[in-house]
């Protein structure tokens, strides 16, 4: 029987059907549960790698393939070698339920299916009020700030990194954010990093460059991909770090390396969501330059990176979202720059709204200001709540649970609330091994007890 199977993978590979089923996509932003105030944005990707124009017929289905259910249906023509992105933005107030999202494309000879699961919940606000996601970065970029578990997650092997995937997910935090996958030490506060002298180390087996960080696991990223799949979790690959804050055009031209190998690596797993850009930025988008010449060139490098970078990953991964992750401070000054950057961004994340500096807007007031600029870009808002808090020596802790239910129920726009993070700050008793202190294993009972209070609240309604 073996045997056999073997022999038809073989075939299909060899014959350039088994490589056509991952020239389809579907991509449900966002994935997972949402309440009924929220539309769902629903993608569809197509790729023609044959040397030939093709036209695919598609269609986008409801739960079941009845003319009844047909949310959409064209005909899609794409030249040869090229790629194509359908969406449509589907309103979910009467879709209460678990249901299932299917992308049918039909090329003449053979037909495609991808399906995703969904779950509308009915609700007077945005928010599922609980943590959907989180980063689960494979070292800490700061020996100060990871102080309490760098030492623990650098001993963690590709198994326990299946093991921690399957912590989150008994958590329902079935969304991951791989941070970084280089760290470059050489990089801080600099923007003469170039493309070839970029000293950085791997956390995966790349053969852009030699250099590999030092640690035990061979291929965290594979390990946590495999185990996403196996669970139906979705995984934010991080492309960097090239350097924090920068999106220079050499910044640009080290992204889309790094992005197109990690998907030639990666691509195949089903849990692949998404790009994740892990360099961040601050709320006014300006790199916090203090003369207007160099303000206005921060800005517009920023929107000419993510411009490019989404271009260029859409020609081999179409419908795959780009992700960036901003403070929360000093928003208006980028007020002039968001309606730009959004339009070629899919999902921004800010955090630190728990923390706004004297003089600045209320987390609140920040909050709304970007779900506005966010509704008019038809772009996505999800919120980086900190889960941890700093020392006096600025290593970080876990925040007290109270806190962030507090913080839960405090923002109501958000359609997705994702943490920082995961390894560290939330342990859960279960796994082999202990990353950071003692009380992270609090933090995580206590966030699973909170849970299991959000459920039959629901229940109870």
């Amino acid at each position: 029987m073996k045997r056999i199977l073997l022999l038809v993978i073989s075939i299909l590979f060899f014959t350039g059907l088994w490589a056509d089923e991952n020239n389809v996509s579907l991509t449900l932003i966002p994935p997972g549960k949402i309440t009924n105030k929220v539309d769902l944005d629903i993608r569809g990707g197509i790729i023609n790698k044959s040397d030939q124009q093709r036209t695919f017929e598609v269609s986008i289905y409801w739960g079941r393939e009845k003319r009844n259910t047909l949310l959409y249906e064209s005909s899609v023509t794409v030249p040869a070698g090229k790629s194509e992105t359908v969406k449509i933005v589907v309103p979910t107030k009467q879709r209460l339920g678990k249901h299932k999202v299917i992308l049918k494309v039909t090329d003449g000879n053979r037909t495609y299916r991808k399906t995703k699961d969904i779950e509308v919940v009915e609700s007077d606000i945005r928010s599922i009020q609980q943590i959907s996601g989180a980063w689960a970065g494979i070292y800490h970029w700061s020996e100060i700030e990871g102080k309490h578990w760098n030492k623990d997650i650098k001993k963690m092997t590709d198994e326990q990194w299946k093991e921690l995937v399957r912590s989150m997910h008994k958590v329902e935090m079935d969304m991951i954010v791989i941070q970084e996958v280089f760290r470059n030490e050489q990089y801080v506060g600099k923007h003469n990093t170039t493309v070839d002298s970029y000293a950085g180390k791997a956390f995966y087996p790349s053969e852009l460059y030699p250099g590999r960080m030092d640690i035990t696991a061979e291929d965290p990223i594979g390990a946590i991909l495999s185990e996403a799949d196996r669970l139906g979790m979705n995984v934010l690959v991080g492309v960097g770090i090239f350097a924090w804050f920068d999106f220079t055009p050499e910044s640009l031209e080290w992204h889309k390396r790094v992005a197109k190998e990690l998907w030639d690596m990666y691509g195949h797993h089903e849990s692949f969501y998404a790009f994740y850009v892990s360099e961040e930025s601050g709320g006014g988008l300006d790199n916090w330059e203090q003369q207007p010449d160099m303000r206005k060139k921060r800005k517009a490098d920023i929107v000419n990176f993510f411009k490019e970078f989404k271009s260029y990953c859409n020609s081999f991964a179409p419908g795959k979202p780009i992700m960036l992750a901003t403070n929360s401070f000093e928003v208006p000054n980028g007020m002039d720059t968001y309606p730009a950057l959004l339009e070629y961004l899919d999902i921004l994340c800010p955090f630190g709204f728990a923390r706004m500096p004297a003089g600045d807007l209320t987390g609140k007031e920040a909050a709304d200001m970007l779900q506005e600029a966010c509704n008019k870009a038809k772009s996505h808002l999800w919120f980086d709540l900190e889960a941890f808090l700093f020392n006096p020596d600025n290593s970080l802790y876990p925040r007290p649970i109270e806190e962030i239910i507090h913080d839960l129920n405090l923002f109501s726009n958000f359609e997705k609330i994702l943490c920082y993070q995961f390894p560290g700050v939330f342990n859960d008793p279960d796994m082999s091994i202990r990353v950071g202190e003692e009380r992270t294993i609090d933090l995580f009972n206590g966030y699973m007890k909170y849970l299991k209070e959000l459920k039959a609240k629901a229940k109870n309604k």
